[in-house]
């Protein structure tokens, strides 16, 4: 990877973290969370279909949607949840977020 290709990834993570920041102050918590990760998947899911080009893919895919999604917040947030609230927000993040995958790829596929 040269030097414009990490040019690429930096700057698409700093627009995901900045877009990821903005979900936060709209939805907050575990809600803005989940909105972040099931959107980012979709997004993902239907950018891979239908780009081609590697530098969209190092800004997009790479820099700005893998700073837009979030395990780690997912995790901590998880963790500090009842033992039935924790389950219910795995199995939404695991469950909304797959089905958000797929409906990209769908969509992706048919342009």
């Amino acid at each position: 990877m040269d030097r414009s290709e990490l040019a690429l990834v930096a700057a698409g993570g700093f627009l995901g973290a900045m877009l990821r920041y903005g979900v936060s102050l709209v939805v907050p918590g575990a809600g803005g969370t989940l909105t972040a990760n099931v959107v980012g998947s979709f997004v993902l899911g239907t950018f891979i279909t239908s780009v081609s080009s590697r530098r969209a893919q190092l800004l997009f895919g790479t820099g700005m949607l893998s700073s837009f999604t979030t395990y780690s917040t997912f995790a901590v947030q998880t963790a500090s949840l009842s033992m039935l609230g924790g389950v219910a927000n795995v199995g939404a993040n695991y469950t909304l977020g797959f089905v958000a995958a797929a409906a990209g790829l769908a969509v992706g596929r048919r342009r």
